[in-house]
């Protein structure tokens, strides 16, 4: 059997996206297909406005509606606390644990296997933030505990240091072993988060 242009062009695009295999974006090709024209073109719509309609926040690398997020424009917010974290899905699951903090969004971790070194993540854009600031600050690091992710927290600790920030101006935490080792935060209950951030340490 032939299948559709159409149909196929959607199963392909489906499958470009993480997680998702061959039959499961068949599944969701054809159930997509059952949809109501008006529910197709919705859902076509709000594809579109996912680029269109967000911004990275200036200061902070998050993805928001304005130049500078709500977070960073929340003046009830620590601005002297800063988690740093690999993705924006990090954000969501520390938001949830009622962290008053601020945040630092990477885009990503080292990874040379994979030909992400630290010019391809916002890491020297951290640097450049910590010199605006003129008070003490702390700064989280809240990689994933993959091996990835301790090799960015102890990359970003050394260039901290290196850039001339003492302990007195800039403190370095890292979160504790709540989180299982070579576990994504995202996945992590609120219990198990609220728990690393309370118990990290200096790093």
């Amino acid at each position: 059997m032939r299948i559709p242009k159409a149909i196929a062009k959607l199963i392909e695009s489906f499958e470009r996206l993480p997680g998702i295999g061959p039959k499961t974006a068949q599944r969701l090709t054809f159930y997509l297909l059952h949809f109501p024209q008006e529910e197709l073109e919705k859902f076509a719509a709000a594809l579109t406005g996912l680029k269109t309609n967000t911004k990275i926040c200036a200061v902070c690398k998050n993805v928001g509606e304005d130049t500078v997020c709500n977070v960073c424009n929340d003046p009830a917010r620590n601005q002297a606390l800063i988690a740093v974290v690999s993705g924006v899905l990090d954000v969501f699951a520390f938001e949830k644990t009622g962290f008053k903090g601020v945040y630092h969004v990477l885009h990503g971790v080292i990874d040379p296997l994979n030909n992400i070194g630290p010019d391809d993540i916002f890491i020297h854009q951290l640097i450049k933030r910590l010199k605006d600031k003129k008070s003490h600050v702390e700064v989280i690091l809240a990689t994933n505990t993959s091996m990835e992710g301790e090799s960015t927290a102890m990359y970003i600790a050394k260039l901290i240091r290196e850039n001339g920030f003492n302990e007195n101006e800039v403190k370095i935490t890292r979160i504790a072993r709540g989180l299982p080792v070579g576990g994504e935060i995202e996945y992590a209950d609120d219990n198990t988060l609220s728990r690393a951030l309370e118990g990290r340490s200096n790093f």
